[in-house]
């Protein structure tokens, strides 16, 4: 009889390298004499308690991470995790005044002062973690395609059904092993979160894309926010009236110093590592999905800012989405970089042989290779519209009102299911989210600029290979340069969509499907063609989840004949991962030192985005009165500190503990060499770069004052 996963997993596990690995928190106990040789001195046993410090401080925030830091709600997490809460409250105020929280910063000076986050800004506290493989395959096995994937769906959503029974708790399901083994999350959802201080984007995104990916940094990448409950302790949304949460536990920021080769632990939600994909998934990945992701994401920017130019009202508006893009702009540059740098298409197709090669000595190697061979063979079909789907894709994905007249025309749709058969994303229990998305759109829209967008992505559309062609598309949108720009003209020209109140009515709209706003026209004829090519896509994952595994269970067992570990991809799940602080020699003649201080951020600054530092933070850098956040032994303030943790995106804000498990650092991004490691780690290369907790509590102290804040997190007021 086969062993579960998990016990095969962890046979190899004292072979890891101790800065490998994004554990699940139930696998640290049994790596504990890793852990404690690593310099660990709590109990690794409590580490795979979720009710118990230091996991249960550590929350998924935002699509990211952050941690509380307070008995009051207080979370900490970064400024990009935070940024679209200051961008949404950025531009007129309730009082009518313009006010530009990006480039001014905010703190709140009471927490009546503190601002409400957009409305589908969530906190999320996991508080279980317990495997369902049996419960969600029980129905699928013997299926396929379609079938198989519906009985997964069908499982899956009457397992979260059943979860959340428990009001304002928000579970899901996570699948591990790419289809073998299936985890329930149970997670306590705060909807009511306001933000409470962030510096000025020019400390808190000191040197902008330049920087990103890069070391040295000199970043204040950081954010407070306070989570908030109704006054019966409960989740509850936004009441002028609610009450701080008062979280089972919060973490300690150090005020200790820390050093070169210091233990250091990260816990958080990383988002998706691709390390255990096949050979032809990686050679995909350099050869088309990098290449043409920089192309996209560039042409898009490019657009954003040209629309935007000569209006500051769209510059705040789409600050946000611009961030991102340019984020993602960036990793997959690195990204593709570093892969190619690796060589990884080479090696991972010899990895990949030495496996089949094993494969064919052991027992039932034929029925295994025939799965692995049908898996293969349906990745290498998908080929052939992966141009359309991720332009089509972008499209909804990009845009604002074309995005909110899908939504409500698929919300129509799915209504008139009972609840377990709605698609996921339309179910009664995520109505608030819809509400929340459909409101905050206001707030990062522009007509001129989605049009723009729109004009961008529908060109390239136009010029895919008839093969590629929708016609539900062509009819909308038309296809040629003419017929786009005429027909966008008379779309944006006539809804009535960017008026707050008409798109939230169309909520309670019976007689949507008969809606003449154009808009809401155009989204009910493209409808057709979402529905069919997300079909497209159930029936290939269908058949994956019913595949793939043969290749997990194959390459666990390899890797366990050649004495190595296997720790699940990352899948935005709860995990931990552990090492030092650390240098890097990345290049011949290159040492990268593991902390920055506030010398550098002089060094760069030039008066100009990015490097403009604030004069309040030039001011106290020259008068040099730094306290006991001043390192010792450089004899000034640092800034922030590079570890060899095993993080990917998802962990921007996850905290980073010693030893004590005590906070030194905030996590916010990976070193330009590293970047690649979703798909393939390298120790020499890995590193994760860190705000150093010392820093932070200089500028609350010194630069940008919030006593009341210290005061609340118990830290000195220097």
């Amino acid at each position: 009889m086969r062993q579960t996963l998990l016990a095969t997993m962890l046979l190899g596990a004292a072979t890891a390298q101790a800065d490998e690995g994004m554990w699940m928190p139930s696998q640290l106990p049994d790596i504990a004499a890793q852990l404690r040789a690593a310099g660990y001195q709590g109990n690794p046993a409590d580490l795979a308690d979720l009710t118990k410090a230091p996991m249960n401080a550590v929350v998924k925030v935002g699509g990211a991470t952050g941690a509380f830091v307070s008995k009051d709600g207080l979370v900490l997490t970064n400024h990009h995790v935070a940024f679209g809460v200051i961008q949404y409250n950025s531009g007129k105020s309730s009082d009518g005044k313009d006010r530009d929280l990006i480039k001014d910063g905010f703190i709140a000076a009471d927490r009546a002062g503190e601002l409400p986050a957009n409305p589908d800004y969530r906190v999320l506290v996991t508080t279980g973690f317990d495997r369902v493989t049996d419960r969600i395959l029980a129905n699928a096995r013997g299926k396929q395609g379609r079938a198989y994937y519906d009985a997964v769906d069908a499982a899956t959503k009457s397992v979260v059904s059943e979860c959340e029974r428990e009001a304002g708790t928000r579970c899901s399901v996570a699948n591990m092993y790419y289809g073998t083994d299936f985890y329930l999350i149970r997670q306590l959802e705060l909807r009511d979160v306001r933000l409470v201080y962030a510096p000025p984007e020019a400390i808190g995104n000191y040197g902008d894309e330049i920087d990103n990916f890069m070391w040295p940094r000199h970043s204040g990448d950081f954010t407070l926010l306070r989570a908030y409950v109704g006054k019966d302790g409960k989740p509850a949304d936004y009441a002028a009236d609610n009450v701080p949460y008062t979280p089972p536990a919060h973490l300690q920021v150090s005020t200790r110093h820390v050093h070169d080769g210091d233990f250091a632990m990260l816990a958080g939600y990383p988002g998706v590592t691709f390390r255990h994909r096949m050979a032809s998934e990686f050679g995909n990945q350099i050869d088309w999905q990098l290449p043409s992701r920089i192309a996209l994401f560039d042409g898009i920017i490019d657009t954003i800012d040209a629309a935007a130019k000569a209006d500051k009202t769209a510059q705040v508006a789409y600050a946000s989405q611009v961030q991102s893009l340019k984020n993602g702009l960036k990793r997959a540059q690195g990204e593709l970089d570093g892969l190619r740098r690796s060589d990884a298409v080479r090696v991972r197709n010899e990895d990949e042989a030495q496996l089949l090669s094993w494969l064919a000595r052991q027992p039932n190697a034929a029925a295994t290779r025939r799965d692995i061979d049908a898996a293969q063979a349906i990745l290498k079909a998908s080929m052939a519209t992966r141009d359309r789907d991720q332009l089509i894709g972008t499209i909804r994905g990009q845009t604002q009102l074309l995005r909110a007249a899908l939504t409500v025309q698929r919300r129509a749709i799915e209504r008139a299911k009972p609840d377990a058969e709605r698609e996921s994303g339309y179910q009664d229990r995520d109505e608030g989210l819809i509400l929340g998305q459909l409101k905050q759109a206001q707030r990062r829209y522009s007509p001129g600029v989605e049009k723009a967008i729109l004009v961008n992505l529908l060109a390239q559309y136009a010029a895919l290979p008839a093969a590629q062609h929708v016609p539900e598309f062509d009819a909308v949108f038309g296809t040629t340069p003419a017929q786009i720009a005429t027909k966008l003209d008379a779309m944006y020209a006539g809804t009535k969509l960017g008026d707050e109140a008409v798109r939230l009515a169309t909520l309670q709209d019976a007689n949507l499907a008969n809606a003449t706003d154009p808009l809401l026209v155009a989204a009910k004829a493209l409808l057709p063609a979402y529905l069919r090519i997300e079909d497209e896509g159930k029936q290939r994952e269908g058949d994956l989840l019913r595949l793939r595994p043969a290749y997990m269970h194959a390459l666990i067992d390899f890797r366990k004949s050649q004495g190595r570990a296997v720790y699940p991809d990352a899948n935005s799940t709860l995990r931990v991962s552990y090492g030092r602080i650390s240098p890097m020699s990345p290049r011949d003649g290159i040492d990268y030192r593991p902390l920055t201080t506030v010398q550098g951020i002089l060094e760069k600054h030039t008066g100009q985005a990015p490097f403009d530092a604030p004069k309040p933070l030039r001011d106290a850098i020259a008068k040099g009165d730094f306290g006991t956040t001043a390192d010792p032994t450089l004899k000034t303030q640092t800034v922030d500190l590079l570890t060899n943790l095993d993080t990917t995106g998802g962990n921007s804000g996850s905290p980073v503990l010693d030893a004590e498990g005590k906070l030194i650092g905030l996590n916010f991004d990976s070193n330009w060499e590293a970047v690649s490691a979703s798909w393939m780690y390298d120790p020499r290369y890995k590193r994760a770069i860190h705000v150093d907790m010392r820093y932070l509590r200089w500028l609350l102290a010194k630069v940008y004052p919030a006593p009341h804040l210290l005061q609340e997190m118990q830290l000195p007021a220097e």
